[in-house]
């Protein structure tokens, strides 16, 4: 490649904020959930930058023919990679999306093809436009996307904040997690939280039903959580992000009821299973075995201790993909007042359905 910038470059990120920031020198643009992707083509050669610096290139064969069909000759464009599902972006299937066999990469592309929706340009033709504020790169984003059609996509933007607001409170229901600010004046910075994010911020009483070792020792790496439904305790995702030393003490904490956890256990045929790699063969769709192996790193040791499930413990989530965590609950404290078996889907805040296709063309 022969670009003012060569990959990898990492992204500018964000840092968060409780309140939407305000200002006459903001801009704001939906917070899209999918995977962040730096673009980087130079006639045919076309590289899928990720955030960790990982190329996904060879996983999303419909974008890269996107790419050379729709995008400037020379260009690196920084943007998100999804997958639209009916009326909503679909994160599972995007998660589906990573998979070590050729055969499947093409087979998923055809059965849920990605889309990439840009929200800067970093680079156009041989000069690189880091250092411009974000009002000049925009301008020129807009310029070089002027013709594009699905599945490239030009993200919305505002300058005023009522409407940002509304795309806070509507966008979710078409699987968006919160709204982004920018600084019209923000020249490019990677690897620099000089965004900010809004994000949805919810609450949960969940059953702890087991537990994981952090890979550093025998500490607690992360609670396993489950809510019921129609009396069967469901898998819904974990909690961690302890202090070191809060690990160490939870260990101490979980030791009673270890005892016999696997007596009656609801998740006891997923702890007896021997689970192929890569496959979930002991539940069937719309559930996850805690004990799966993780598509993102097969060497990952996803083995799980079992534990009785009588405690509650209230978390901090954003949102749901299906009937499990988009991402890894926060522990906020335990809950003795509550009844495991009051622990239902019932509490849960479920957004208002939003039809993806007047977001992707505002």
């Amino acid at each position: 490649m022969d670009l003012p910038l060569l990959p990898p470059v990492k992204p500018m990120l964000a840092k968060a904020a409780t309140k939407l920031p305000t200002g006459e020198d903001l801009y704001y643009e939906p917070k899209w959930d999918g995977f962040r992707c730096i673009v980087f083509r130079d006639g045919d050669e076309v590289e899928l930058g990720s955030r960790n610096e990982r190329p996904l290139t060879r996983y999303f064969p419909e974008v890269v023919a996107a790419v050379k069909a729709q995008l400037p000759r020379k260009c690196v464009v920084d943007g998100e990679i999804v997958v639209p599902a009916g009326d909503r972006l679909h994160f599972e299937a995007l998660l589906q999306r990573i998979h070590p066999a050729e055969s499947r990469v093409r087979l998923l592309a055809e059965q849920t093809p990605a889309s990439f929706v840009a929200f800067d340009l970093l680079a156009l033709g041989d000069e690189s436009l880091l250092e411009r504020p974000f009002a000049q790169r925009r301008a020129r984003l807009e310029q070089a996307l002027a013709d594009s059609a699905p599945p490239v996509y030009l993200t919305g933007i505002t300058r005023d904040a009522d409407t940002a607001r509304r795309w806070f409170e509507t966008f979710e229901g078409a699987g968006l997690d919160g709204v982004v600010a920018k600084a019209a004046d923000l020249p490019y910075g990677p690897d620099q939280r000089l965004m900010t994010k809004v994000k949805h911020v919810r609450t949960a009483d969940c059953v702890v039903a087991g537990f994981r070792w952090h890979k550093s020792g025998p500490i607690v790496g992360s609670l396993l959580l489950g809510l019921y439904d129609d009396g069967k305790l469901q898998h819904i995702g974990v909690a961690a992000s302890f202090p070191m030393a809060r690990r160490a003490e939870l260990v101490e904490e979980l030791e009673p009821y270890r005892a016999e956890a696997l007596d009656g256990h609801p998740w006891q045929d997923w702890a007896n299973a021997q689970v192929p790699q890569g496959e979930d063969a002991a539940n069937g769709p719309g559930t996850r075995m805690p004990g799966a192996v993780s598509r993102w790193n097969a060497k990952k040791d996803l083995s799980w201790v079992p534990l009785r499930p009588e405690l509650v413990v209230e978390i901090k989530y954003d949102q749901l993909e299906g009937r499990r965590l988009r991402h890894t609950g926060q522990f906020l404290r335990w809950r003795p007042d509550r009844d495991p078996l009051t622990c239902t889907y019932d509490q849960l805040d479920v957004p208002v359905r939003y039809d993806l296709a007047e977001v992707l063309t505002t």
